[in-house]
């Protein structure tokens, strides 16, 4: 690793090491692979400022370096961390194959969170892969999670994009880069199937602490660990309504996939629904359709079923009981999906209340969406804007009636309800073709412009800008089916 007169104190790094007081099972301590030249891709300032960090007198040379893995910051031991899954339903041995944890470092704010370095080399996880990241699937990861962050949806973040100046062997070779992902922490489901299959019932219940301690504080139920599989049913339900609403498919629901902190992790093969579909597939590697849109909330529902099985030795020594408390715990799971769901529903449609015929309306309205192949963004967006536009297709008409009627009945005006429904209807979203030729420009031609200035307008999801009502359009050159791939 170099060596530099980098002012590391001005930065004002609050390092800690707390995963490492675990079960030396669940991680192995060791440094970055080596890189002998890094230049620095994009940087996010604002969340560096959020985080507490100040890279003011850092030049954009030294930054590289640091989240190349080429200097170290002083007093980090960085890691990898070790955990399990299900990947497609199939249980196996996982880890961080190409990331380190770099530090923890404490916020402003006093919140602990990761900075993990992602393409950093091969671990002890690698199961054979060469560790490495392509520069395409890093600044996807940075412009996606940027976008849901600004469409309020809990995720993890990115600081920052660098090039190492090596090539990736993949179908072809590409450019390498690494990705500096911000996390409340990377503890997943698959951590703790891992910490019951390989280290017992000891290393479990130092995880399930640890975490606890770490996201849920707050838990004072005398069962402290049905209390945090509550908790974290509660944080998915949420998580994966938001996704819902939003037209976001991730493509890849394994549980090694699923944060305990109830972010979204892991923008492999992900996109966002253009022509409402609820059976829409984007992965290149998702055959069966599993992981499809309609069939996000019960996966989710599987997986915290998993989760709840690593707890059952803690959860009550009398097995039998254990597994009625889980059992009925995870049951909750659709039911809060729901309510949220419905919840987001209303919000998007400019209903304030609730009515008992709310349900009803919503279910029409995404049938014939579905049967007419409407864009599924566009068509809340135009229900704000443009109603009527709806008029024009009869297919609609008597469901209109339903809404104005129903819109009509609250005591709130019409001008409210539209200002409700823009705050939570964004005027853009990642595209899919508009990401694909930002990340083409920037991959082989390395010009930034395009997705600089996508990732502006993502970032301002509610602006209702003209730009972004502009280019808020499906692809219709394309006749090809949309296919994403994990860039592993």
């Amino acid at each position: 690793m170099l060596k530099s007169n980098t002012d590391f104190e001005s930065i004002g790094f609050q390092l800690n090491s707390s995963y490492s007081s675990l079960p030396k099972k669940l991680y192995t301590l060791m440094q970055p692979e080596k890189v002998t030249k890094s230049s620095l891709v994009v940087f996010n300032d604002a969340l560096a400022m959020q985080l507490g960090l100040n890279f003011s007198k850092i030049s954009d040379q030294d930054k590289a370096a640091i989240f190349s893995g080429m200097l170290r910051i002083p007093s980090s031991n960085p890691l990898a961390q070790a955990y399990a899954g299900h990947q497609f339903g199939r249980f196996t041995y996982l880890g961080d194959g190409r990331a380190l944890l770099l530090a923890e470092h404490m916020t402003p704010d006093h919140k602990l969170i990761d900075i993990q370095l992602k393409g950093s080399g091969p671990t002890p996880y690698s199961r054979g892969g060469d560790g490495l990241a392509a520069l395409g699937p890093m600044l996807r990861e940075y412009l996606i999670s940027e976008a849901m962050a600004a469409l309020n949806i809990l995720t993890t973040r990115s600081l920052a994009v660098v090039l190492t100046h090596q090539k990736v062997k993949r179908q072809v070779e590409l450019d390498g880069a690494v990705l500096t992902r911000i996390a409340q922490s990377h503890i997943r489901v698959g951590t703790f199937q891992y910490a019951i299959a390989e280290g017992g019932l000891e290393t479990l219940k130092a995880l399930a602490d640890y975490t606890i301690q770490r996201h849920y504080p707050h838990i004072n139920e005398e069962n402290r660990y049905l209390g945090l599989l509550n908790e974290v049913i509660k944080a998915q339900a949420e998580l994966i309504a938001q996704w819902q609403l939003t037209g976001f498919v991730h493509g890849v629901m394994n549980t090694d996939n699923m944060a305990i902190s109830g972010e979204t992790i892991d923008y492999g093969p992900c996109a966002f629904l253009d022509v409402y579909e609820p059976k829409t597939v984007f992965s290149s590697i998702d055959y069966s359709g599993r992981y499809a849109y309609v069939n996000q909330p019960a996966i989710a529902a599987w997986n915290l079923a998993r989760f709840a099985e690593t707890l059952l030795p803690i959860l009550n020594k009398d097995q039998f009981l254990a597994q009625t408390l889980a059992q009925n715990a995870v049951e909750t799971f659709l039911p809060q999906f729901k309510d949220e769901f419905l919840k987001g529903m209303r919000k998007k449609l400019g209903l304030f209340n609730i009515e008992s015929n709310d349900e009803t309306l919503i279910e029409e309205l995404l049938s014939i969406m579905q049967k007419v192949k409407a864009d599924y963004n566009k068509t809340f967006v135009n229900l704000a804007l443009d109603l009527d536009s709806f008029r024009i297709n009869p297919t609609y008409n008597a469901w209109l009636e339903k809404y104005e009627l129903r819109r009509s009945k609250q005591k709130e005006t019409f001008a409210e309800s539209v200002e409700l429904m823009k705050r939570v209807n964004p005027s853009i979203i990642p595209r899919n073709h508009l990401v694909e030729q930002a990340l083409l420009q920037a991959s082989e031609h390395q010009d930034l412009s395009l997705f600089e200035h996508l990732l502006d307008l993502v970032r301002q999801p509610f602006a209702y800008m003209d730009e972004q009502l502009y280019l808020d359009q499906p692809d219709l050159q394309s006749s090809k089916p949309y296919r994403t791939y994990c860039g592993t």
